[in-house]
């Protein structure tokens, strides 16, 4: 084994023996969890800038590579050869060169490779040892360079680097020192210029600004982190001008532009009664913003070019009930990639020539399920036991009703900031089609529905807003009729810890558990926090808890200190290299239980990180909880 595969206690997971136990119990189904979680043939399209290439990536050894599709020519040329990791993203930098990042393991350490279009000249432009880089701008005006920050020189810190895509050489742009008052973010202006950067000084976020690159920062805006502040772009007209998502003096997030050198808002250009709106889309040819949209329980959108108001009303005509996307488009705006989607579409692709009106399919994301053959997500709402409204997705298996099956508790990771959509989901539409409901809670804390719905989860971990999952299963017995007796919980993530605290803190309410890369510990959680977290230490205190000084608090709500009040069935999932929730986490309570005489199966992948990406894996952990929930919470 390599050093990343040598973390944890070897002795504690379950053994092949006790998994295919497990996955033996898996009942049979028209679609397989193969068909649900199989490396996509093709997926993750985009344009080169001229329109004359697609790039996609698709399946070689069961891994995710880069394919380049000839408009003219329909040639098809695999240009990368990863066989340890799949591709997690990648990009055009001009017509003839891509970007890509992969990491090793699961350890989020990125790496950054360039490759050309034919596949020659591949290069590792970032080959450090345990760094991790992050992309600011793939400078598409320039042909040998972008722009990305790394944490080469303090592994507590990101600096930015103009870097050159054939020969990797790095020029740094500008120093960041100081944890306690780091920069955590850069942004470039319409020319591919660093211009801003944001820094997080203790608890205060902070947006700072300079005319030239040759200048210093002055800092322009300054304000609790709870004050959401989220640049978008530089005015094309003014370049003293930003585009930013804020919820400044409101509580829920507004398009606005903002003045760098007066250092106040001047334009309001949208906002909604009912959700944030963060995001902005521009046309870099014709040097204005397009289209903004929101999300209340699906997608909405605001035209700001009737051009594109056309576009998409055309766009939506042909993809019948679904929702669509620009994927991709050419910098001349002539070519574009749509996708389609929709709770039981995982995604239609689609070439639009906006020349001769040609709109042309591509590819189906996962041909082999039939969408008449998925479950819809319903989005609904209930009140918690304090008057807050809660919003959510249930999804129930076609042709049956709350009441016929049992059903899942599904919190999302996060926690704060982060929300469920309406969208297809493969966890949810596999255990949809074997047989589960599944009940998606954007409990309070979670993103996109205002700032005082945000704080009412700050230091509510394992109290309110395990509270609101508990509000969840009395509204779906009460409300909708379903079976008290039949209810599991399962989570990723703070959904780790949710389940955890579910059958820790509320015993009776679940029949069974499944904690995936959960935090059993808030202590040790601190402790192994990864380095370049440290800027944000302060903030994640007041969301979180004060770790150094609330030790009883933390002790009440961490579920390692209560395990004698675990009486139901848990299955605790962990990859070993996870840099997030280190592997610790799930080891103690495991050996905390087993300690009890408590069996609890544990499945450890020493290839994976925060969640499974290799294909193999993913099949072993899904067939693995099907025949655990088979055992513990049968369908029939």
């Amino acid at each position: 084994m390599s050093d990343l595969e040598k973390k944890g206690d070897l002795s504690l997971p379950s053994s092949q023996v006790e998994i295919d136990a497990l996955i033996n119990h898996m009942p049979k189904a028209k679609y397989s969890v193969e068909d649900f979680f199989q490396t996509p043939e093709k997926t993750s399209f985009s344009l080169s800038s001229n329109g004359q290439f697609i790039a996609y990536l698709g399946a070689y050894q069961n891994r995710k590579n880069i394919f380049v599709q000839n408009m003219n020519s329909k040639e098809v040329t695999r240009i990368t050869n990863e066989t340890e990791r799949g591709i997690m993203g990648f990009g055009w930098c001009n017509n003839s060169r891509l970007i890509y990042i992969i990491d090793s393991g699961g350890d989020e350490n990125w790496t950054l490779k360039a490759v050309n279009a034919d596949g020659t000249d591949l290069k590792d432009l970032t080959p450090f040892d345990k760094v991790q880089i992050q992309i600011v701008d793939v400078l598409l005006d320039d042909n040998d360079h972008i722009i990305i920050s790394m944490n080469k020189n303090n592994p507590m810190l990101h600096e930015p680097y103009r870097l050159n895509i054939y020969t990797g050489d790095l020029k740094q742009l500008a120093e960041n020192t100081d944890p306690t008052k780091a920069f955590i973010n850069y942004v470039t202006d319409n020319e591919g210029k660093l211009r801003g950067v944001y820094r997080m000084n203790g608890t205060n976020t902070e947006f700072w600004y300079r005319n030239t690159e040759d200048e210093p920062f002055d800092m322009v805006y300054s304000s609790s982190f709870k004050e959401g502040f989220e640049f978008l772009n530089f005015d094309f007209e003014q370049p003293h001008i930003i585009y930013a998502s804020s919820n400044i003096n409101r509580d829920k997030k507004a398009i606005i532009k903002f003045d760098c050198l007066a250092g106040n808002e001047v334009e309001v250009i949208y906002e909604n009664d009912e959700v944030d709106v963060m995001r902005m889309f521009f046309s870099k040819k014709n040097k204005k913003p397009i289209l903004l949209d929101y999300y209340t329980s699906k997608t909405n959108y605001h035209f700001l070019d009737e051009a594109y108001a056309k576009l998409f009303k055309n766009w939506k005509a042909q993809v019948g009930d679904n929702e669509i996307l620009i994927a991709s488009k050419s910098l001349d705006e002539k070519h574009f990639i749509i996708k389609a989607y929709a709770d039981v579409n995982a995604g239609t692709y689609y070439y639009y020539n906006i020349e001769t009106g040609e709109f042309t399919f591509i590819s189906n994301v996962l041909s082999q399920l039939d969408n008449a053959d998925l479950s819809k997500m319903e989005p609904v709402k209930f009140i918690a036991r304090d008057g807050l409204e809660i919003n959510g997705y249930l999804t129930i298996p076609a042709g049956k009703q709350p009441s016929e099956v049992p059903i899942i508790i599904n919190p999302h990771g996060g926690p704060y900031g982060i929300r469920d959509h309406w969208m297809f989901n493969p966890e949810v539409q596999l255990l949809a089609h074997y047989g589960y409901g599944v009940f998606q809670v954007n409990y309070r804390g979670s993103g996109g529905y205002g700032r005082k719905f945000q704080e009412a989860g700050y230091h509510q971990i394992g109290q309110k807003m395990q509270d609101d999952l508990t509000d969840a299963v009395h509204w779906l017995v009460n409300e909708k009729g379903a079976n008290k007796n039949r209810v599991g919980i399962f989570g990723g993530s703070y959904g780790g810890y949710a389940t955890l605290a579910g059958l820790t803190f509320t015993p009776e309410l679940y029949q069974c558990g499944i904690d995936f890369v959960g935090v059993s510990n808030l202590f040790t959680f601190y402790k192994s926090m990864p380095p370049y977290w440290q800027p944000f230490i302060e903030m994640v205190k007041e969301q979180w808890y004060d770790f150094e000084n609330e030790t009883d608090l933390l002790k009440q709500v961490s579920p390692i200190f209560h395990i004698n009040k675990i009486t139901k069935p848990l299955f605790v999932v962990q990859g070993a290299n996870d840099p997030r929730v280190n592997i610790d986490e799930s080891d103690q309570i495991v050996s905390a239980l087993r300690k009890k005489e408590v069996k609890v199966p544990y499945m450890v992948k020493y290839d994976e990180g925060h969640g499974f990406q290799n294909q193999e894996n993913k099949f072993e952990f899904y067939k693995a909880m099907l025949g655990f929930l088979t055992m513990h919470l049968p369908t029939k």
